[in-house]
């Protein structure tokens, strides 16, 4: 009995690692690990928590910085099809990741 109490509170909170870890792998940022205090694995949760946090981060950033080098460009009269392709990579990050 006691076997199959342990197996349930780790099973539960992998199952819900490797649902969250697909949906990071999809592009998904926006989620947010949650499982009971009780279950044995409350540290792997807050560091798959700060991991996520952190890679939303870095996509902004990038997505920033891009978007700014665009007005950047288009202000100093840049080639059409560089500002173009600066629009075209900030659309590709925006549909490859939920932030």
């Amino acid at each position: 009995m006691v076997t199959l109490f342990v197996s349930h509170k780790i099973a539960g909170p992998m199952f819900r690692f490797e649902e969250e870890l697909k949906r990071i792998g999809e592009g998904d940022l926006t989620n947010k690990v949650m499982i009971r205090k009780k279950d044995q694995i409350t540290d792997m949760a807050v560091s798959l928590n700060d991991m996520i946090a952190g890679l939303r981060a870095k996509v902004l950033d990038v997505q920033t910085e891009v978007e700014h080098i665009r007005q950047s460009a288009s202000r100093q009269n840049a080639p059409k099809a560089l500002i173009e392709e600066l629009d075209h990579l900030h659309q590709k990050i925006g549909s490859n990741f939920k932030i």
